[in-house]
């Protein structure tokens, strides 16, 4: 018998993820058969989801809060502290549409400094794990450098699961298997084309036609061949 929606034709056929920190676009695609698995975010899509009217409540606990407990301490630690648990606030409504894991990613700016990275994403577990959600059903999102790859390798064997994004090529992906990463993001699109309009470009046969559509099937076999436990979640 054929499904009922398209999505659920594409539920029976692959995981589902939702790429969106609205409780709402969550609800609307949940029934009681059928979850979402994870639910991606960075800090672009905390920024569209916090500056809404509609999350304006969130928005003001997530700075209330900090402001009543760090009023000693710099605007700029404050406004990073407000971040963070603005991202957690944000995660923790779309958490009950969800069967897998959270995701949150670290400072893009520290992405070349491996204790930064690891004591950013510790911040992000404790503080999901201080706001009912456990480590066990969170993931960070880590770019995928030099020196954040061994950062993912230290976080890894103390059990936070990481993802390594802001991926574009197979090395990147194989030092992501071999740190021992639960999920790798190869980038479908370059990074700007969310933020340039001109730059998205169409294709006719986007699957043959795309640069990066041989990258990631590439690091897709890749992961067969050498038996990695590492997901693929390619992002767009």
């Amino acid at each position: 018998m054929p499904s009922a929606t398209l999505l659920a034709d594409v539920r029976a056929k692959v995981t589902v993820d939702v790429d969106s920190m609205d409780p709402d676009v969550a609800a609307r695609h949940t029934t009681p058969g059928h979850h979402f698995c994870d639910m991606t975010s960075n800090q672009a899509i905390v920024y569209s989801e916090a500056v809404r009217p509609q999350r304006a409540h969130v928005f003001n606990a997530a700075v209330g809060q900090i402001r009543s407990a760090e009023s000693q301490l710099d605007i700029e630690t404050q406004v990073s502290d407000a971040l963070d648990l603005l991202t957690v606030l944000l995660a923790k409504e779309v958490y009950p549409h969800l069967t897998g894991r959270v995701h949150a990613q670290t400072s893009p700016p520290t992405a070349y400094d491996t204790e930064a990275t690891i004591q950013h994403a510790k911040k992000l577990v404790a503080l999901f794990e201080a706001h009912g959600i456990p480590k066990s059903r969170v993931c960070i999102k880590i770019p995928a450098t030099p020196e954040s790859i061994v950062a993912c390798q230290y976080l890894e064997r103390l059990g936070i699961r990481t993802l390594a994004t802001c991926l574009f090529s197979v090395p990147q992906a194989m030092a992501a298997h071999q740190a021992g990463c639960l999920y790798v993001a190869p980038y479908f699109n370059e990074l700007r084309v969310h933020f340039e309009p001109g730059v998205w470009k169409e294709y006719a046969d986007t699957a043959r036609e795309h640069p990066m559509a041989p990258v990631i099937g590439a690091i897709v076999q890749l992961f067969r061949e050498v038996g990695s436990s590492t997901l693929v979640m390619p992002a767009r």
